[in-house]
Order: C-alpha cells, then structure tokens, then sequence
C-alpha cells in the first residue's frame, strides 16, 4: 500500500494553450516559477489540445524539440488531461467541452495523438503514464440508441492501440475516464456500471486482460463530492469492482449550507454565476436524495426549484482552491481531500496526482489572481495532506 512517489503536478489547462508557441510560454511565465515556489520537483501535468498534439504528432523534429524543452525545465511529464478538446479560454465553453464524444471518431484519434506523443516525453525512469478525459459525453446531447456500443467499441479499440504502442516504446500508457455531473457517467454506481458492460464486452474479444490494463477512472475528488458521494466509499467500491483508478484529480467544489436562509452566502455565490463553464449545481434534500440544476444561474438564485429553496446544502461545480476550507461566507469540499488520499493510500497501486483548478482566471476578485502563488499554495496544501496520509 502507497500513494504516488512521483512528483506532483497541477494541470496546465489553467494556461492558454492553443499552440506549442503558447503552451511553452506558459511553463515559461508559471510553471517554471512555480516550481521554485514549491521548493519541490514538480511535473507537468499537460493539457495538449486537439491543434497543439496534432502539430506534434505530425512532426518527429517538432516533438523532439518540445520534449527536449520539457526535460530542460525539470518539468517531468507522466501524464496528459485530454478532455479540453479545443480552446479551453475561449469565451464560452460550457457543454462544448465534452465534445466530440466517445461514439465519434475524432475523440479516439485525439485520443491516440495524445498516447504517441505522451510515450515520447515521459523520462525514461517513469514507464506508466496516463491521459483523462471525458465520461462519454453530456447527458444533455442527443444520442442515438447504439452509442454506448459506440463508445465501447471506441475504448476496446484503443486499448489494443495502447498495447501496440506499449510494444514499441515500454510505456504504460493508460486511459482516465472522468466521472462528472451531468455526464454519461457521473455517479460511482454508473461508471461501474459501464465498465461491467466494458470488460463483458472485451471478454467476448477475448481482451479483457489489456482492457482491464490500459482502461480505467479518473477519480475527480470535486465532481463526486458535487454528487454528495462518499469519496472513500466511492474509492473502495471502484477497487472492489476490480476497476483502476488510474489518475485523481485533487479539487473541491463550492459549498453553501443553509441557502434559503443565508442571504449572506447567496449574494457571494452570485458572483460566480459566469459565462465560459458549466457549474452543474447540485442539493441534497430532506430525504436524502440529490437533485441537480445544469448550471449555476441568477435565476437559480432568485427563483430556486422547491427541492432546492429548502435543502439544508448546495454544491457547486466550480473548481476552487484546495488550500482553501472557507472563502468568505462560502464553505468549500475541501474536508473531502484527506479522505480521498488516505483511500488511495490503502490501495495496492498508486494513482498518478495531479491538481486541477482551472477557474483561476474567472474568480471573483478584486483584479487579476496571482496565479503563481495561489497555485503554489494549493501544491503545498497537497503535498501537506499526502504526508499526513503516508503516515
């Protein structure tokens, strides 16, 4: 039983990141000052989208420059978040995000890209790496009646890709399905669910055996804390089915307790009501069940659904700092990161870590956040939070 040795890594999806010209510039400008803030090694969780990683792919000289400007940075890179398709700082995002889906072509082959070229910057002492990326699709997009096939088919296929190349460059590569709400599969109990069908599915191949290798979860500690789960259940329950957990993203969500009476907390949270991400919100009612609202909206706010105007608790899908328990009246999940760990510490693998708070740049604040610092507050938190569960 361990958690990760390697060093840890925020995401860089934070960062502009439309070309290789961009994304060297923002390890330049943040990642590198990062690092000696930290005072630790630090990796570099990349996000490589859809133009970047084909650039790449498409050039032997072009990688090999990259990679080379990686290592000289002292930046180690083991694994890729490749769900952002395309341009994750556009204007507006929202439920783009989750496109193309996994039943259309274009996810897989972005998919491949980002396997190549991941094999080819990770150093040669690391030898498993992994990619995340989305749960499927938006529940909320229309489907036909074959997509989940689609999807499966999609996945079996790339695990024998990811195989092939582990054949060729002795890199473990392996894929990271995010669970989040409003997806395809947001809850344990549907992700499980789709891997039965997954392994059954490959089983009748005959490659359940390199499914179950280069196929697993991406444990995003924020999105199931949205959904009111248990994480260490959650954790267990995902071992216990014989699923891997094969990246967490270390995040928490917003909290407000009380919101039909907390006038206070409502007017704070109408600041985070913008335009570019999807802030699925959810409420645990009386009965205990969870209803949830797509996006968190003025209207929300002001003319809450019943089940949501009397639930003792709202949480919202807005990645915030992990170094943070309380921001003004707003409480966040934070509490639930401990538990994640020490349920990661308990397994018999270890999970890659990285942090992933992207929202930094739409924060309501005063001016412009200080990146650098606060990222290099959530890393020291991080790492204080893995020690505790080391021991």
């Amino acid at each position: 039983m361990a958690i990760s040795e390697l060093p840890l890594s925020y995401c860089t999806n934070v960062h502009p990141g439309r070309s290789i010209a961009e994304v060297n510039a923002g390890l330049d400008r943040y990642t590198v000052d990062i690092r000696n803030r930290f005072g630790h090694p630090l990796a570099a969780g990349l996000w490589l989208a859809s133009p970047v990683v084909s650039e790449l792919a498409a050039s032997d000289e072009k990688l090999r420059a990259f990679a080379a400007g990686v290592q000289a940075r002292r930046l180690p890179c083991y694994t890729l978040n490749a769900f952002p398709y395309g341009d994750f700082h556009s204007e507006r995002v929202k439920d783009r995000v989750y496109l193309p889906d996994w039943s259309q072509p274009a996810r897989a082959a972005y998919t491949r890209q980002c396997a190549q070229v991941l094999a080819q910057l990770m150093p040669a002492e690391i030898t498993d790496g992994s990619i995340s990326t989305v749960p499927l699709a938006f529940k909320g997009h229309p489907h036909d009646a074959g997509f989940t096939d689609q999807c499966i088919a999609a996945l079996l296929d790339l695990s024998q890709f990811l195989t092939d190349l582990e054949q060729r460059t002795q890199k473990t590569i392996r894929l990271a399905i995010e669970p989040e709400p409003s997806c395809v599969l947001e809850t344990t109990a549907e992700a499980l669910a789709f891997f039965e069908r997954l392994f059954a599915a490959a089983r009748a191949r005959g490659a359940e055996a390199i499914a179950r290798r280069h196929l697993g979860v991406c444990f995003d500690v924020c999105h199931q804390a949205v959904e009111f789960e248990d994480v260490t259940a959650s954790i267990a329950t995902i071992d216990a089915a014989g699923v891997r957990i094969n990246k967490v993203h270390v995040s928490c969500a917003l909290q407000i307790d009380r919101p039909a009476t907390n006038a206070t907390a409502r007017e704070a949270l109408r600041r985070y009501v913008e335009p570019r991400y999807q802030h699925q919100t959810t409420a645990r009612t009386s009965t205990g069940a969870v209803v949830q609202e797509l996006d968190l909206t003025g209207d929300l706010l002001d003319n809450p659904p019943a089940e949501f105007a009397h639930a003792a608790e709202w949480r919202i899908h807005f990645h915030v700092p992990i170094s943070d328990a309380q921001i003004g009246p707003l409480r966040t999940t934070r509490d639930a990161l401990p538990a994640a760990f020490d349920a990661v510490a308990k397994l018999d693998y270890a999970p890659h870590l990285e942090l992933e708070t992207y929202t930094w740049e739409i924060m309501p604040g005063e001016g412009p956040p200080n990146l650098a610092a606060g990222l290099t507050r959530e890393l020291i938190a991080a790492r204080q939070m893995i020690e505790q569960a080391r021991r």
